[in-house]
């Protein structure tokens, strides 16, 4: 007869391979999480719902307000002022609501992301923007954001190469504020819902639309401080403009070729990284005699890249270039630009030095900032400028 004893044998004898298996299958599932990739918590946004009634009438807009001088109120109530004005006081809820017979364009709903100058943003703000523009586009036909025109083309460029959505993205702002006689704000706002709604521009990324004029959020720049024409497209030309009931778009921006393909988005989901992660990178502007304590002073500070907007095709003086080489030792990244306002840098074998294609310093900064974000490869990154930064339009061998 077998004795408790013998039993208990016996029965650590039989579990004890099933009992190892199990120890080996938990300490892997413990190192598989462990390896797993984590996603960071996504900044709670709430945005006002899409009402079921209207998904079938008319597209659905929303409008994203975040201040800037096409919500501006002139000072004293002057409604001649049309400098002196404090910029970011209108909500875009009763902006919006002041347009005459946008009904019939859209059905348009606001959310009111903060309301300032576009100068007073920082980049982890414009992470959270981003992921607000993406979240409402589950959703919503098109998105339309306002912004101050300081640093429109930041802000929006940023958008183009980080938003995954391939729906409509529309930004746009005014050079006169809201109250004062001859404002372009309304205009802008209510075009800016046209274009949107129209569907036109899906596929292209973020656009700017001001004074009737589309343009893509890549090439465009300010070019003056106070004309309504001031955002312009040096050499390429603006995309197209609109006249009343009528939008008309002549050329499009290269990733339109890759439409419908994994191919079009960017590597910038920002769902994968934290605020935190965005680094810091500067431009360092080159001028005759030029010296070196801008770099080294950028690099004391911690930036991970630089961008040189260069004289001519890029260069930078003898005292830049010897602190570009001592920061390239340190790890730090260049991007060469041209501050003439358009031309094309191309690619060299240069260490620790990348072209920045036909890119201003400031949308190379933005591009440079997101990939070192998501990469410390300087070959990984070069080959992102040379395909998502220059954005060639892809053409078929010419016949003989």
């Amino acid at each position: 007869m077998m004795t408790s004893s013998t039993r208990k044998r016996m029965t650590r004898f039989f579990l004890a391979p099933f009992l190892a298996v199990a120890m080996l299958s938990f300490t892997a599932a413990v190192a598989n999480a462990a390896d797993a990739p984590v996603v960071p918590a996504q900044p709670a946004i709430s945005l006002p719902d899409v009402k079921a009634k209207d998904i079938s009438v008319k597209p659905n807009i929303l409008v994203i307000g975040t201040g800037g001088t096409i919500s501006g109120q002139a000072n004293d109530g002057d409604p001649t002022n049309l400098q002196s004005y404090k910029s970011g006081t209108y909500k875009i809820e009763d902006m919006v609501a002041q347009l005459p017979r946008k009904d019939k364009i859209a059905d348009v709903s606001t959310y009111q992301f903060a309301n300032k100058g576009s100068g007073s943003y920082a980049i982890g703000d414009l992470y959270d923007l981003s992921l607000a523009v993406d979240q409402a586009l589950k959703t919503y036909d098109g998105v339309v954001v306002t912004s101050g025109t300081d640093t429109m083309e930041d802000i929006a460029y940023f958008l183009d190469l980080t938003v995954r959505s391939e729906k409509p993205v529309v930004i746009t702002g005014a050079m006169r504020p809201w109250d004062v006689i001859g404002t372009d704000a309304p205009a802008n706002l209510y075009n800016a819902i046209k274009l949107s709604a129209s569907g036109k521009t899906k596929w292209f990324g973020t656009v700017l639309m001001l004074n009737d004029i589309v343009q893509a959020a890549r090439d465009v720049t300010k070019t003056n401080a106070q004309r309504l024409d001031t955002f312009q497209t040096p050499v390429l030309g603006a995309l197209g403009y609109i006249d009343q009931d009528n939008i008309s778009i002549y050329r499009a921006p290269g990733r339109v070729s890759k439409a419908g393909t994994p191919a079009w988005s960017t590597p910038y989901d920002l769902s994968k990284i934290k605020k935190t992660d965005l680094p810091l990178v500067e431009i360092a502007y080159a001028y005759q005699d030029a010296g070196g304590g801008a770099i080294k002073g950028f690099v004391a500070d911690g930036a991970k890249g630089i961008v040189t907007a260069g004289t001519g095709a890029g260069g930078i003086s003898p005292k830049m270039s010897a602190a570009r080489a001592d920061a390239i030792k340190q790890g730090v990244l260049f991007v060469t630009t041209t501050r003439t306002g358009s031309g094309t840098m191309y690619p060299t074998d240069s260490d620790g030095i990348i072209a920045g294609d036909s890119l201003n310093a400031t949308h190379a900064r933005m591009l440079l900032l997101l990939s070192l974000a998501f990469s410390n490869d300087q070959k990984t990154i070069k080959g992102w400028f040379a395909v998502y930064g220059a954005q060639n339009v892809a053409v078929g061998a010419a016949t003989p």
